[in-house]
């Protein structure tokens, strides 16, 4: 089956019988016999041609001998390579299954002149090869008696009716399960530690990853405006990553802030560093995600020194209670304290940006490890979909 071009190209056997009354004989005057094959075009036959042809050459059977009986009954078993067309439906593909109608029926005698009558119900698939890309379920047949517009006479016709249903391990293995994969990849980029460099070429590959994998499902399907299943997954799952890509860029943006960004909002410090970062178990070297935590903010606990600026000040107030002699004390020259206390604002100043840098990343970590979880769980459930609807 061309699926892109919407035809089917069928190897039948069509078997006609009619009674001829002007080709009979009595057979105990010709030595009992009861019947002879003769080429076909010496006889009449019926012109039963495939209405919904869609070959360029409009041809019929093959040119094979009829059996002719000697009470005038006339059997014509002729192969055919027809070629007809069919209306391909893809919403499924590859879980699809089509029906594909051959009709056969008389080009000028109409239902006064040929009794057009099927046999059997359904075709006889006794002797059918097995297709390696489709299954045949069956292939009844149904009589129909059709009045035209043109003509006030009715014209029957027999349709033959294939169902067929594809095997779809071959798309699997080679469509579906790779795109699975590819689209698990797509998460794991906001696991990758934002100095690494590769989060946005990661997004990017897998993107390219699926446009690839798009395309070969579009060669071969029609353009049609019924979009097939698994081009709906694909779509949707490069809309996700192109989203995560996307997002990937703005936590960048927030890692790299910078020393001279503002402090984090109190609301962002108590939803993301404290619930957030609970939430998605992110924590830092030396903590544990059910231990006792830092107090957001970054409050500095009593083991913490205080730096150069707060020590000098006990040492000045050990030295006022020691009584430290006045001619003896260096603490208490004026230009060497003004200058203690402008290194020690310098370290205070850097390490308040440093602690804003910190908060920042811790931001950008968390807010990671939580787009992370919820990008595997759009992909789970996109998956769970396609596979459920497919059954």
């Amino acid at each position: 089956q061309d699926e892109r071009n919407q035809v089917l190209t069928s190897y039948l056997w069509v078997r006609q019988a009619w009674l001829d009354a002007h080709l009979t004989w009595d057979k105990d005057a010709y030595d009992g016999i009861d019947s002879i094959r003769i080429p076909s075009s010496y006889v009449w036959r019926p012109d039963i041609i495939l209405y919904n042809n869609a070959d360029d050459r409009f041809g019929g059977s093959m040119e094979t001998n009829v059996v002719l009986r000697s009470d005038g009954h006339i059997m014509w078993d002729s192969p055919a390579i027809t070629k007809s067309s069919c209306k391909v439906d893809v919403s499924y593909f590859p879980f699809d299954g089509q029906r594909c109608r051959l009709t056969f029926g008389s080009w000028t005698y109409n239902g006064n002149q040929i009794d057009l009558r099927n046999r059997l119900d359904t075709g006889d698939l006794t002797d059918f090869v097995e297709n390696v890309e489709w299954e045949v379920l069956g292939m009844p047949a149904t009589r129909n008696v059709i009045t035209y517009g043109c003509c006030s006479e009715p014209y029957p016709d027999v349709t033959y009716t294939l169902l067929l249903r594809r095997r779809a391990s071959f798309y699997i293995f080679n469509l579906l399960l790779p795109c699975i994969m590819v689209s698990f990849l797509a998460p794991l980029g906001f696991y990758l530690p934002a100095d690494s460099g590769e989060k946005v070429s990661l997004g990017v590959t897998v993107l390219l990853a699926l446009t690839v994998f798009q395309l070969l499902v579009a060669e071969s399907m029609p353009p049609s405006e019924s979009v097939p299943l698994i081009g709906k997954y694909y779509i949707a799952t490069m809309t996700m990553i192109t989203a995560s890509t996307a997002l990937t860029i703005f936590i960048m943006n927030v890692h790299h802030c910078g020393p001279g960004a503002r402090p984090v909002p109190p609301w962002a410090r108590r939803l993301i560093l404290h619930h957030m970062a609970r939430l998605c178990c992110v924590y830092e070297v030396g903590e544990s995600c059910k231990g006792p935590r830092r107090a957001p903010g970054g409050q500095v606990g009593r083991g913490d020194s205080g730096g150069p600026g707060e020590s000098l000040m006990e040492g000045e107030v050990g030295a006022d209670a020691g009584s430290c002699p006045r001619d003896r004390c260096m603490c208490h020259h004026k230009g060497l304290l003004r200058n203690v206390d402008y290194i020690a604002g310098c370290f205070r100043r850097h390490r308040a940006s440093q602690r804003r840098t910190g908060e920042w990343k811790k931001v950008a970590k968390v807010v990671d490890r939580f787009f992370m979880w919820v990008f595997f769980l759009m992909v789970f459930l996109m998956s769970v979909l396609v596979l459920g609807k497919a059954a």
